[in-house]
């Protein structure tokens, strides 16, 4: 199929952004993941794979309530998807091998069997989880992270205490 999903949300058809957000949503409700981590849009009448650059989706807000381990911080994605990290949809960095930078994002559906459907989270929103991180323990190692429905999320490692 002639789509392609690009790294900043934008969903493109023959080489042109599709303009309508309620095209973009609908084409989203059928949006399915392989095995293999191949994306796939699967209508009872048709199925065809995809291109997608990085993740289909960006979270581009943060709302958060309360503090401590009882905060809760829910995202809203680019196609308006409110989701709240926890044991269900959790919060992973994964690190560039070149560079180190991190990148964040969030699952927005598990996968059975399958990669799960995720949102990367949007740079100014990743300043946000930043500002409201905390220390925290991970496997030993000493980490700063942000509380969400009682679970941790380790953002990165902190540095060795200084002595």
């Amino acid at each position: 199929m002639p789509f392609l999903i690009k790294r900043d949300g934008t969903w493109m058809y023959r080489g042109s952004p599709i303009g309508r957000k309620e095209l973009v949503c609908l084409f989203s409700s059928v949006l399915k993941r392989e095995e293999d981590g191949s994306y796939w849009l699967e209508t009872p009448a048709e199925r065809g794979r995809i291109e997608v650059e990085d993740v289909p989706f960006v979270a581009v807000e943060l709302d958060w309530t309360g503090c401590g381990r009882g905060q809760r911080l829910t995202f809203r994605t680019n196609i308006d998807e409110m989701v709240t990290a926890g044991a269900l949809h959790p919060i992973r960095v994964a690190h560039d091998l070149l560079t180190c930078e991190p990148t964040p994002y969030i699952r927005l559906r598990a996968g059975i069997g399958c990669p799960p459907v995720e949102a990367r989270i949007g740079r100014a929103v990743y300043y946000e989880l930043v500002a409201l991180a905390e220390p925290g323990m991970v496997h030993g190692r000493r980490m700063l992270g942000v509380w969400s429905c009682h679970e941790f999320f380790a953002l990165g490692e902190m540095p060795p205490a200084e002595a």
